[in-house]
């Protein structure tokens, strides 16, 4: 039985399995060893299911767990644009997992470190069952056990404020996991069907009756509570600031943007695109809120005194650009929100990377990290020259500078707005972008133009087990808004195959 047949289950129940090992092995190291192994293995099965949908029937892979066929039994569902988000999640694993292992000896008390690793393997499988799973009622599952996994990993850290972070993102998880599981309930409801593609067959006949769009209705507030969107975006500042690097880093990278390719699946797969966007106000609301996001989240990130917090609100201004793209309707409009959904998280995978880096490598010896704030990074640039240089190009990636991915992610909107004839629009990304110019600078004036602290003038770069993984995302940042190949083909193939189920 060839083992290519069933990487669909391997990319899941390997994380899954690794979890509890993890916990029974209560040993930092060998938990690590355990959940690192499962995490690159899973970067194998996606790269392998990304290769294999070249040459699927229909450009979908279809795995019944247990042999029951779907709709009776649970179907694991792969088509190009659940591959190329495995790629995402996977491979960011496969990074911030060797990225941790130096990082938490400073951040995590030794006592808890299985825990860590354990919480990390739940995450992972989470967000990969998310991603993976064909069943409406897998995907609430898997929702919930990557978030309950991550209130721990945010919890885990250092400051008290973890805490309270971590308690803030499970008010708002759950409510939104609670507005997520009514809107299931509904479509079971009108469908008597929890598998997607039956449950996107049956809705066209009931599609125009009031439980139809109350479920659209829950399933968007809470998929987008999910995602950050403004204004319910409360949570995610506290849960970046305060958790510890490598969990802010993989989270940043990740759990958005997969709770944004829940509401592509939704909106295209199982509603269609005529309910969606030609019989409701949906993308008029959606594109105003990403305008606010863009605008008002990026101009809060201008006056954080906190680095990593500046970067959290700038998380909250990228994901308005994700939901911009929506809002067009078009299939240039959703090829941009899905290769910014991959070059966001690159970007901003690297940049908490480094930022956890510059953390540590300022930390004294066996003391607690200190916060980034900007006193503290006055002629850093002399200090840490790799780290510093690190964060400048993930930030020119923010701002959409040309040779970077975030160019490419604009070039896509701006080329969207101009086919719907929108100008103004245009102008709205460009001076958005101004505003990540501004908060970006703020690094740039005190790493690069102020003079270091008295006493703190020798070099201090962060250990290369940090600076490695960091680095091959900010080279990863450079490699793909070169060459588009890889990630504008994978997102327009997606956008086109999406576009054609919703119609």
């Amino acid at each position: 039985m060839s083992l290519a047949l069933h990487l669909p289950a391997l990319q899941v129940v390997l994380p899954l399995i690794s979890a509890p090992l993890a916990v029974l092995l209560r040993h930092g190291g060998l938990a690590f060893a355990t959940v690192t192994a499962a995490a690159w293995t899973a970067f194998a099965c996606a790269i392998g299911l990304w290769l294999q949908i070249g040459q699927a029937e229909g450009g979908v892979i279809s795995y019944a767990i247990g042999n029951w066929p779907p709709p009776w039994g649970i179907e694991y569902r792969v088509d190009r644009l659940a591959s190329f988000v495995l790629l995402l999640v996977s491979g960011m694993a496969a990074l911030v997992l060797p990225w941790s292992r130096a990082s938490i000896e400073r951040e995590i008390p030794r006592d808890l470190h299985y825990l860590y690793y354990a919480m990390f393997g739940l995450c992972l499988t989470g967000l990969l069952g998310i991603t993976i799973t064909g069943d409406a009622f897998n995907i609430f599952v898997f929702l919930e056990i990557s978030s309950l996994s991550s209130y721990v990993l945010i919890a885990l850290g250092r400051d008290r404020r973890a805490l309270t972070a971590a308690y803030q993102y499970l008010i708002m998880g759950s409510i939104g996991a609670t507005f997520i599981v009514i809107g299931i309930g509904f479509l079971y409801l009108m469908t008597g069907t929890l598998n997607l593609a039956d449950m996107a067959l049956r809705i066209r006949e009931v599609e125009n009756t009031r439980p139809v769009l109350v479920a659209l209705a829950f399933l968007t507030v809470g998929i987008s509570l999910k995602l950050a969107l403004f204004p319910l975006h409360q949570w995610l500042p506290s849960a970046y600031t305060y958790a510890p690097s490598a969990v802010t880093a993989f989270l940043a990278a990740t759990a958005t943007k997969v709770s944004v390719y829940v509401l592509i699946r939704f909106y295209f797969t199982v509603f269609g695109e005529s309910l969606v966007f030609d019989k409701l106000p949906l993308p008029q609301i959606m594109l105003w809120l990403s305008l606010i996001a863009m605008f008002g989240a990026s101009a809060i990130a201008i006056f954080q005194d906190n680095l990593k917090r500046l970067f959290a609100y700038s998380s909250v201004g990228q994901v308005g650009y994700i939901t911009l793209g929506l809002s067009f309707d078009s299939v240039n409009g959703l090829t941009a929100s899905i290769v910014h959904l991959f070059n966001h998280g690159i970007a901003k995978g690297a940049i908490f990377l480094l930022i956890g880096g510059l953390v540590i490598g300022m930390a004294k010896a066996g003391a607690v990290p200190p916060a980034p704030t900007f006193d503290r990074l006055a002629g850093l640039a002399k200090r840490m020259p790799l780290t510093s240089f690190g964060i400048v190009i993930g930030g020119l990636s923010l701002i959409g500078v040309p040779g970077t991915v975030g160019f490419v992610s604009k070039w896509y909107l701006i080329v969207a707005a101009l086919e719907k004839d929108q100008f103004w629009l245009v102008g709205a990304i460009l001076l958005s972008s101004l505003l990540a110019v501004a908060y970006v600078w703020r690094f740039v004036e005190v790493a690069y133009f102020r003079a270091p602290p008295v006493g703190q003038e020798a070099r201090c770069e962060a250990p290369l087990a940090l600076l490695l993984p960091a680095w091959l995302l900010v080279i990863a940042t450079i490699w793909f808004g070169l060459d588009t190949s890889l990630t504008v083909g994978s997102a327009l193939d997606a956008a086109q195959q999406m576009v054609k189920s919703g119609r």
